[in-house]
């Protein structure tokens, strides 16, 4: 179980390192990151988690991010997890 929860993790934190919203380079993120994983495990519906990924996002940079955008990472994000928590 713990290695399936480190391997979503791992996943998810790809997928949000490649994601990059302002075009820094996918290392100028860590603790946006950190935060919206945090936030995929707490949250199982993808407008829901996208608006907290825009919050989260928009604090650290103050810059908007378009919800679209976030609708879109956060309907990967919402797949990874529920993928990774079944595949026992």
């Amino acid at each position: 179980m713990e290695q399936n929860m480190r391997a979503t993790n791992e996943m998810l934190f790809i997928t949000l390192q490649e994601w990059d919203p302002f075009s820094i380079g996918k290392e100028g993120y860590d603790t946006e990151i950190a935060d919206s994983i945090a936030a995929v495990h707490r949250m199982d519906h993808p407008n829901e988690l996208a608006k907290k990924i825009q919050e989260i996002y928009e604090f650290s940079f103050e810059e908007w991010i378009p919800m679209e955008s976030c609708l879109k990472v956060a309907y990967k994000l919402i797949e990874i997890k529920n993928t990774g928590s079944c595949s026992l």
